[in-house]
């Protein structure tokens, strides 16, 4: 759900290059959005994608199970246009034109991301990762979830 929907209300004709670049994130990683990616601090992974993109190890991202059976500079453009379409100002976003545009030509310019809005990380939990609950993804402490098996 794209940042100014959720947290506005506001639907847009962005909010679907939000959706898309998720979509485009969970592909090239085979993970879901809304798991926890890290063992220190919680980070969806948008998150995880921010991070690895941000320190220059993007093809980290990829999904193992592909077994590098891909070419790097195209795993590194889709995950350079999926955290473009991922920024929090819906002016920032490109078009869903645009975003066909920069996956189908390899010459297309792209611009630098901007930190995403539901990028979680920093010291989000540093009051609780002190009295050892560092690896939770979630702060609710009302919901007991158990897993079964059907």
């Amino acid at each position: 759900m794209s940042p100014e929907y959720a947290m506005e209300g506001i639907f847009s004709i962005k909010s679907d290059v939000f959706s898309f670049g998720v979509l485009l994130l969970e592909i090239i990683s085979g993970k879901k959005n809304h798991s926890c990616y890290h063992s220190e601090r919680p980070l969806n992974l948008i998150g995880y994608a921010w991070e690895l993109w941000r320190e220059n190890r993007g093809l980290e991202l990829a999904d193992p199970t592909l077994d590098n059976l891909f070419q790097g500079n195209e795993v590194l453009r889709c995950i350079h246009v999926g955290l473009v379409c991922v920024q929090d100002n819906p002016i920032d976003k490109p078009t869903m034109s645009d975003v066909v545009f920069m996956l189908t030509k390899e010459t297309a310019p792209l611009s630098t991301p901007k930190q995403p809005t539901f990028f979680i990380g920093g010291n989000v939990l540093e009051a609780d990762t002190s009295q050892g609950m560092g690896n939770i993804c979630s702060l609710n402490d009302v919901t007991i979830s158990e897993m079964e098996a059907r």
